[in-house]
């Protein structure tokens, strides 16, 4: 059996092989591949997670909504455990983006542990990165609206882990947005 190191680097190994074309929408355009290597940090180093299928989730994450990657592929190479995750915290690219968005907020309270963890992780990384830097072409209005919405979907993922919604909240806060 493979060691939980080796499952962890065939993970990010997959994640950097299918994100490589990718650049974050930050002035410097980053690779991509540094935000789920982030998310994943975020939830080893942060909030103390020490599951190898939701760290792997966590370096996946973005690769069947983002990718051509399919959830049958995240299967035959990570197993039914972690395609689970993924799918949980995978959003339906078919539909407009507002319903993407009601969908997130909707479905947050009823996801299991693990995809809360991810979400949890995620949604720091991104507004963490938001307050380095504003994405090329987003105004401060849309940052704003972004964080806004980022508190409603953390609302429904409170319970998961006090580390991660306490740095949210923060982050919240100073944004000035109700709690």
């Amino acid at each position: 059996m493979d060691s939980e190191a080796a499952r962890l680097l065939e993970a990010a190994d997959f994640a950097a092989r299918k994100h490589k074309q990718q650049r974050r929408q930050d002035p410097e355009g980053t690779p991509y591949i540094n935000h789920p290597i982030g998310v994943a940090r975020i939830l080893s180093r942060e909030a103390g997670v020490t599951d190898v299928a939701v760290l792997q989730a966590a370096l996946l994450h973005d690769t069947v909504e983002d990718t051509d990657t399919t959830l049958a592929e995240i299967q035959e190479h990570f197993g039914q455990e972690v395609r689970r995750l993924v799918e949980e915290v995978t959003d339906d690219k078919s539909l407009p983006k507002p319903e993407r968005k009601r969908l997130q907020i909707e479905h947050a309270p009823h996801s299991s542990r693990g995809a809360k963890l991810v979400k949890l992780a995620d949604k720091l990384d991104n507004l963490r990165d938001l307050n380095r830097c504003t994405p090329a072409g987003w105004s401060e209005r849309r940052v704003q609206e972004y964080f806004l919405w980022a508190a409603q979907v953390v609302r429904g993922l409170r319970g998961t882990s006090p580390a991660l919604e306490d740095k949210l909240l923060q982050l919240f806060r100073a944004r000035g947005l109700p709690e």
